[in-house]
């Protein structure tokens, strides 16, 4: 069967049409808004090297310490949201503006669309630990339609989890008068993106909204599953979908309302965030020994459908999870590029078989109806793909 498709993810068609690899990493210049020079190192790896050698960090202490002072409650009322999934980096996060800095979190969840057994037992005891969350869980029914959609129109069906991970905390903030939010990385430095904004502390709403969201968004997703009667006009009214974006921005302005990266304030190391959440939450690592696609075993455990995630990236850009994690720890001097080279070769792309089954049935759709989609997108990126005799096969590999 032949399916005609089309696709919003509007970041394709602008893809650099020769494909290379960093110098200094195994990222390649797929990654959509990343930077390369003209001696083919990423603006990542650049980022490393300041990271590591040119921050004064004793100043970017003085800096945090400043502002929680500011920001800090005298009654013990919330005086910052941070948005934690109960994982390593967010665990961090909240713990250092708890325990170090006298700050009184507000943590606020986004939920997955269905939780890994560890990443719920990680989220409960991440509670237990002394958080108090807000657990936001948007309309079952709804989400369900959206990310089917998203799996179509963006090659991505975690698209309607990326969408509330950013709106709702301002949401809770503004709605419980907090100014401050914290998220923890700036990924767009830390792994790669755009510039402008590494050494700073954030990044104004108005640039992610424009700048992210694969060339769309939620509103022209929305429209389209109406325009195919998978939303029916009684099921989406004004604000239905209020939940997965922020507040107006005027009213935030007015709130005053502000989001930090914890990691302009703090060198972000991942390892090290793990060991402290280890140490403070009992967290635990991904049980079956490394998460499919990759070699590690402590980054995106809460969510069943983390994996396709992953594997649509690699199939859109030829960069896999694997790519993902080793990069950035070759980054920070965990391992070493030949190291890395042999990680991603061994791992990227290896299909997340385990929940193949739950995501099917999460979209309603059948095995048949997700290769056609794979395939399509495959089909947009001959730079990146080649079939031959029906089988697909990647033209280019780090080396």
């Amino acid at each position: 069967m032949s399916i005609s498709f089309k696709t919003l993810d509007r970041r394709l068609v602008n893809q650099p049409k020769e494909v290379k690899f960093c110098k200094k990493c195994v990222i390649s210049n797929q990654r959509p808004r990343i930077v390369f020079d003209d001696k083919d190192i990423c603006g990542a790896c650049h980022y490393a090297h300041e990271k590591h050698n040119l921050v004064d960090w004793k100043k970017r202490e003085l800096e945090l310490q400043e502002l929680c002072d500011r920001y800090r409650s005298r009654d013990g009322s919330y005086d910052v949201v941070v948005p934690s999934s109960g994982g390593k980096d967010s665990t961090f996060t909240a713990y250092t503006l708890k325990h170090t800095y006298g700050m009184h979190p507000l943590t606020v969840t986004w939920s997955p669309f269905l939780h890994t057994d560890v990443g719920w037992r990680n989220f409960q005891k991440f509670i237990a630990a002394g958080y108090d969350n807000i657990l936001g869980s948007p309309n079952g029914l709804l989400h369900r339609k959206l990310a089917k959609l998203c799996f179509e129109l963006l090659g991505d069906a975690w698209e309607p989890f990326a969408y509330g991970q950013m709106g709702f905390g301002y949401q809770i903030a503004s709605k419980f008068n907090i100014k401050l939010i914290f998220h923890g990385e700036n990924g767009e430095a830390e792994y790669g993106g755009l510039i402008e904004h590494r050494h700073k502390a954030s990044e104004p709403l108005t640039y992610k909204l424009e700048k992210y969201y694969k060339g769309s968004g939620l509103k022209e997703i929305v429209a389209e599953g109406l325009s195919r009667n998978i939303f029916s006009k009684d099921e989406v009214k004004d604000n239905t979908f209020q939940l997965y974006l922020p507040p107006p921005l005027k009213e935030i302005a007015n709130k005053n309302i502000q989001m930090h990266w914890m990691s302009y304030y703090k060198k972000w190391i991942p390892q090290e965030n793990y060991y402290l959440a280890c140490e403070h939450t009992g967290f635990e690592a991904n049980p079956d020994g490394r998460s499919e696609g990759t070699y590690s075993k402590y980054a995106s455990l809460d969510d069943k459908l983390d994996g396709f995630h992953y594997y649509m990236g690699f199939i859109k850009f030829g960069i896999g999870r694997a790519t993902s994690d080793a990069a950035h720890e070759i980054r920070d001097g965990h391992i070493t590029r030949e190291e890395g080279i042999a990680l991603v070769h061994k791992y990227d792309g290896e299909f997340p078989q385990k929940y193949f089954q739950d995501f099917l049935e999460y979209l309603d759709i059948n095995e048949e109806y997700f290769w056609e989609v794979v395939n399509f997108y495959r089909s947009l990126v001959p730079h990146v793909w080649e079939n031959t005799n029906g089988i697909w096969q990647l033209k280019n590999k780090v080396s």
